[in-house]
């Protein structure tokens, strides 16, 4: 299993003028094929008097999925350059769509293949390639008279704490690297002298 993955979290749109052609290239997080398939679908309607929306899209940061099209441009020219982008950039769980609309000038196969790259380029730009790492989350049980001495270590690491329980004892959520966790569990250890009980309450990316 993977420890890190590039992916987009929220939705990118741009667009460039070529030859008086329009290229409007979307960017959206997706989670599956089906979700990519709903929103070439949408783009689709949205521009349904567009000569051209082509795509690609990749799924799963694990034997992933990749799927493209040119949608009636020059075989090679559309659909397979935006999956470069995506690929370049090794961002997974995305789907990038660009609507051509023909501006009565040919561009030439070289040419489609730059306007649908820079299309794609801006789109994910706008949408921001973000990493996700695998952590897991981890409850720390403590007494008040230890609680200090771990939100600093907590912190002087940039740890993430995602919550904070005050009862008889402070229990601090907290998101740790896997790669980490065994350093900063010794270091807990050590600094509460074992007194602080850390338990593993799961994994996830963020």
């Amino acid at each position: 299993m993977t420890d890190k993955y590039n992916t987009i979290i929220s939705a990118g749109q741009d667009e460039i003028i070529e030859k008086k052609s329009r290229f409007i290239g979307y960017a959206f997080p997706v989670t599956s094929e089906e979700e990519a398939c709903e929103y070439i679908e949408k783009i689709r309607k949205k521009h349904y008097d567009a000569r051209h929306n082509c795509f690609a899209f990749a799924i799963g940061s694990e034997n992933t999925l990749y799927r493209f099209s040119d949608d009636g441009e020059p075989q090679g020219t559309a659909g397979k350059p935006i999956l470069e982008v995506i690929t370049g950039q090794q961002v997974v769980d995305i789907c990038i769509v660009v609507t051509r609309y023909f501006g009565g000038t040919l561009l030439g196969t070289g040419g489609l293949v730059r306007a649908y790259t820079e299309a794609a380029k801006l789109a994910l730009a706008d949408a921001g390639v973000q990493t996700m790492e695998l952590v897991k989350v981890v409850h720390i049980t403590a007494s008040y008279n230890d609680s200090g001495k771990i939100q600093y270590l907590l912190n002087s690491n940039k740890l993430h704490i995602a919550d904070t329980v005050y009862t008889s004892d402070v229990v601090f959520e907290v998101y740790i690297p896997v790669e980490r966790y065994g350093y900063i569990e010794k270091q807990i250890t050590e600094i509460t002298s074992a007194r602080a009980v850390v338990e593993i309450k799961g994994e996830r990316f963020c």
